[in-house]
């Protein structure tokens, strides 16, 4: 049991807590006293299980990070190995013995054992459930890591019947014996079946005659193991983005180009730290050369025998920095993301594990990859709530874990991005971290002009205010092109009718319908459900109207007032797939788009050179939400966006329609950038005692019954044990109560401290799960929320 006090997330430690009910064993009982296995299995479930080893074989034999096939009830499951014990207060028959040992080694190797070992203690899910999220879906599942997969080949017996000038007589033993010497790496049942049916019965007849034979090899290692991702359709084929092992290229485009001297010196700061753990703060404008600075720190890495991992918010971010590690680093690369295939994943995390792939680039969870001698952790755009896993049984933020894993194996780890969470800028200021600034670089023109439009004074048509119009009409007559943001697709978030006063909502939340005008349907973008559009009131039969804008109708308004400029639309309806979203974003890169509208996926590191004009058509969301985190969510997007604009050698102009430009927010925007915001916010957070200046937890419940979460909750709190230094807050219902027919309430724990919020919880817990299960209500433990909606 692990008994160091946790530090506080603003200094992240490998220690763990003085409690829990399970931890992943770092070590194992001295030899000759083990004789337990501890086992935990991919359910929600905190507890580990007694067995004894498999037969014949000592608990000491059996490796922790093994996998297991045990008996669970009536049934069997697949077990980790977390810990062996000297023994356990269950007795035979009641003590059951594992079935067998499916590794002959720990899959998992002590660094992501340590690194699991620390999740667990502060995030407090379930172990087994953790294990497998952290893995493939082959593994969790028990399937061999290494497949063996059966191949024929000719043998020279076979070679010197071809070359005979009277051959056998049976016609699909010659044909299958001449592929098979036209395969001197021979050919798997896969590859005959794909080409020649019913070939195994003449396979037989040439075994029996010595002619062929059949053999066995590592499926991972056969020739063309891995499927060919350009045979795919085109809107799946994505050519980097979908890609899990991607083979180095030889080019001659890839030189390095000549760093700046900020970009210099934090390379050789990074690389000054090789050998130890530093957290290393890499803040820039858009467009300073972050990328470069990544890139010039693995090269040195890998020179140096190491391996690289490098983590981004979302797939989308992935494409572009294939390219250029491809182009640039002379290794093979493992992508890691959702949008693979179980297949895809697989071949990728085992080219980590081997260490063929010497860069790991994935997005959230692949900072649980196997990456042996990493040498380097990259963290881009730090700042991206995408980083926190916001569902499912561990809520564990990536990036933060990400500095664990550093400090833990003592390499470097850079967070970079242009607007640093509140969190990453205390860090900085308390010296934790270090902080390494990029300037524009010299070749880059001015800091794009941000101005305000009082929609107060410029009345909006379809939400675009005249000088946006007229704005927009200047830059595209001069050959520019223009960025139109509005965080909301679809064609319009609500639908009513003009006479009765009916509102087309969702009937399995408590949410309104959007309209999605293309598709001709009211979809709920909360539980998915979908409704066609209705031509008129379902209840009085007058006509209905759109109200507000989306992505949709902004495009179709632009596309009226320029109708002889191309328009593109990139939110999640334009760009579901990745090969739809590298297909949109290489059309604007290449100019034969002139106007962009879309969603937040225009935000995230994406270069546009031509791109001249960005409008933030409504900035005010965010300014008067209950959530505390908004205002800093609403700075970096307004920042982040506004670094689309004029990254080249042309100033560019930003302008942010509102309807109180006098808010202190986007008053200090102006004034002095993120840099004043940010000021501005940590002394708030710091009076009100909010996070990064406390703590916060939040226990989240739903239910099928309407009140079964708030009942569920109330009981909880009444059973939290004594804490004076943590105050319990609520129940309360969430701020959509009502979502896919489960009603959701949660309550909030907080404390000026880390130490006596996770005492609470670590005691807590043990009657939490009872209640669960009594009054069958769903719960999740949300350590440091980033929405408390």
């Amino acid at each position: 049991m692990v008994t160091n006090q946790r530090q506080p997330s603003t200094e992240l430690s490998t220690e763990g807590s003085d409690s829990s009910a399970v931890s992943i064993a770092s070590g194992t009982a001295p030899v000759g006293e083990a004789a337990i296995l501890k086992i935990v299995i991919d359910a929600p479930l905190r507890q580990a299980f007694d067995y004894l080893p498999p037969p014949e074989m000592s608990a000491s034999a059996v490796p922790i990070g093994a996998r297991v096939r045990a008996p669970i009830g009536r049934q069997q499951t697949v077990g980790w190995v977390i810990a062996h014990a000297a023994r356990s207060d269950l007795q035979p028959p009641a003590l059951k013995r594992v079935y067998e040992l499916l590794d002959p080694d720990a899959v998992l190797d002590e660094a992501v054992m340590r690194l699991l070992r620390w999740t667990i203690e502060y995030y407090h899910p379930a172990p087994g459930e953790l294990i497998a999220a952290a893995v493939p879906r082959a593994v969790r599942e028990g399937r061999p890591i290494d497949p063996q997969e059966r191949y024929w080949i000719v043998s020279a017996a076979g070679v010197a019947a071809l070359a005979q000038p009277q051959r056998p007589r049976a016609p699909r033993q010659v044909r299958l014996l001449e592929r098979l010497a036209a395969a001197p790496a021979g050919l798997s049942a896969a590859q005959l079946d794909a080409t020649q049916p019913r070939w195994r019965a003449a396979a037989r007849a040439l075994q029996g005659r010595g002619w062929a034979e059949c053999r066995t090899r590592s499926a991972e290692h056969a020739p063309e193991h891995a499927p060919d991702l350009r045979d795919r359709p085109p809107e799946l084929a994505a050519p980097a983005a979908c890609n899990f092992t991607v083979a180095p290229v030889e080019s001659d485009a890839g030189a390095a180009p000549v760093l700046s001297a900020a970009q210099a010196a934090a390379v050789e700061r990074i690389d000054a730290s090789a050998a130890t753990y530093a957290a290393i703060v890499l803040r820039g404008a858009t467009g300073s050369g972050k990328t470069e600075v990544y890139l010039q720190c693995a090269e040195r890495a890998l020179a140096r025998g190491r391996s690289v991992l490098m983590l981004v918010p979302e797939i989308a971010l992935t494409t572009q920095l294939i390219e250029r590690v491809q182009q640039r680093l002379p290794v093979h690369l493992g992508v890691l993301h959702s949008a693979l295939t179980d297949a895809e994943r697989l071949l990728a995390w085992r080219a980590a594990r081997s260490g063929e792939a010497r860069v790991i680039l994935g997005t959230r969870s692949a900072v649980f990859a196997p990456v042996p001698r990493l040498g380097l952790i990259v963290v881009d755009e730090e700042h991206d709530s995408s980083y926190k896993q916001q569902d499912g049984g561990c809520r564990y933020s990536a990036r933060d874990l990400a500095v664990v894993r550093a400090q833990q194996t003592g390499v470097p780890v850079v967070l970079g991005s242009a607007t640093p969470a509140l969190e990453t800028l205390l860090n900085v200021q308390m010296q934790r971290y270090v902080e390494l600034r990029l300037p524009r670089r010299e070749q880059q023109a001015a800091a794009p002009l941000l101005k305000l439009i009082d929609l107060r004074a410029h009345a909006p048509r379809q939400g675009l205010s005249l000088p946006v119009i007229e704005s927009m009409r200047r830059h595209l007559s001069a050959g520019g092109q223009a960025l139109v943001f509005i965080n909301r697709r679809g064609y319009a978030p609500t639908l009513l009718c003009t006479a009765c006063g009916w509102l087309a909502t969702c009937a399995h939340c408590d949410a309104r319908l959007t309209l999605h005008r293309a598709r001709a349907q009211l979809i709920c973008h909360h539980c998915g459900a979908t409704q066609p559009l209705p031509e008129r009131c379902i209840r009085c039969g007058y006509q209905v109207k759109p109200v507000g804008q989306g992505t949709e109708r902004v495009e179709s308004t632009l596309q009226e007032l320029f109708p002889d400029h191309a328009l593109l639309r990139l939110d999640r309806d334009t760009a579901s797939s990745p090969g739809q979203l590298d297909s949109i974003l290489g059309r604007i890169r290449r100019g034969e788009a002139h106007i962009l509208v879309g969603t937040q996926m225009i935000t995230k590191g994406h270069h546009f050179p031509g791109v001249l004009l960005v409008v933030v058509l409504n900035a005010d969301q965010g300014l008067f939400s209950t959530d505390f985190r908004a205002a800093e969510r609403l700075a970096q997007t307004i920042v982040q966006v506004a670094g689309r604009a004029g990254r080249e050698q042309a100033q560019g102009e930003v302008l942010l329609q509102t309807e109180y430009p006098e808010h202190p927010l986007l008053q200090a925007l102006l004034r002095g950038g993120y840099d004043a915001f940010a000021a501005d916010a940590l002394l708030e957070r710091q009076a009100a005692r909010w996070p990064p200046f406390g703590r916060l937890a939040l226990l989240r419940a739903s239910s099928v019954a309407p009140d079964g979460a708030l009942r569920f909750l109330a009981a909880a709190r009444a059973a939290a044990p004594r804490a004076p230094a943590a105050r319990i807050l609520g129940p309360v219902a969430a701020a959509l109560a009502r979502r896919a027919d489960r009603y959701y309430a949660q309550l909030l724990i907080e404390s000026e401290t880390r130490g006596p919020l996770h005492r609470l919880i670590d005691a807590w817990l043990p009657d939490i799960e009872a209640l669960a299960r009594s009054q069958r209500v769903r719960y999740a433990l949300d350590i440091d929320p980033i929405d408390i909606g």
